[in-house]
């Protein structure tokens, strides 16, 4: 049985021969993944990244900081890293999955051998977008609902919203307060760049900026969908990852 609150995994596999993390977006859960974890092949077990604040952990404080949050993390996977693997992320998933392995690598620990980034722009380049962390409850709710950020079952439930709000304001404030530290080299794994072709949020060429923080191979992809392409293109794009880490599996055998 897994009992690491920061990395939840359902269904343990010890004879799968790789492991990949999925790092949900700004007030996303484990539950936000959990349909994908069936969908892997039982060559790869599935992790989710628990941050506080929702889920089962509805009761902790929400981490406002992005560093904290990578620090966290950090200490936390550090038991999981004994067999290959790579990682997903969405969104605030993607900057807290890129900080993530760039640590690994300052403290000479394992390394993905694929970052996955997903519906984000480069670090090192401006969001052209406003901060919404600050605004007024009803400007912030008008802000995600512009974002599609709101489950539809939840647009109905303005008392269900109010319960969420502190930890949507701690995950933006957490994105929108991240400074790129360019002091570091770019890294040794591959990146790929997942994009939804009707994101308003995150344009090609902020997708694409992901290239220069590789010294491996880059490559970007597009799939049907808004800023939140992962709920309606979910198979296409389990089958690009597991297509991506199967060379993973033949390499530990």
């Amino acid at each position: 049985m897994n009992t690491n609150p920061w990395y939840v995994c359902p269904h343990l596999n010890p004879e799968a021969e790789t492991r990949l993390f999925f790092f949900p977006y700004a007030g996303g859960g484990p539950s936000v993944f959990g349909r994908w974890l069936g969908k892997l092949p039982p060559s790869i077990e599935g992790f989710i990244a628990h941050y506080p604040g929702r889920g089962s952990r509805h009761q902790e404080t929400p981490i406002r900081s992005l560093t904290v949050l990578v620090e966290r993390l950090s200490h936390a996977i550090q038991p999981l890293l004994d067999r290959p693997f790579a990682f997903f992320g969405h969104s605030l998933g993607a900057m807290a999955a890129f900080e993530l392995t760039r640590q690994l690598r300052q403290r000479n620990l394992p390394q993905p051998h694929v970052l996955f980034v997903s519906a984000c722009g480069a670090p090192h380049l401006r969001d052209p977008h406003r901060a919404i962390h600050t605004l007024r409850d009803s400007e912030f709710i008008s802000a995600l609902r512009r974002l599609n950020g709101i489950p539809s079952e939840l647009l109905g439930q303005p008392e269900i919203i109010q319960l969420f709000l502190p930890t949507l304001r701690a995950d933006f404030e957490a994105i929108e307060t991240y400074r790129y530290n360019p002091d570091q080299p770019p890294l040794d794994c591959p990146i790929v760049a997942l994009g939804g072709l009707d994101d308003w949020r995150v344009d090609p060429q902020r997708l694409k900026g992901w290239a220069s923080h590789t010294a491996s191979r880059f490559r970007s992809q597009y799939f049907p969908g808004d800023h939140f392409f992962i709920q309606t293109a979910r198979e296409l794009i389990i089958d690009s990852i597991t297509s991506e880490m199967e060379p993973l599996s033949h390499a530990k055998g």
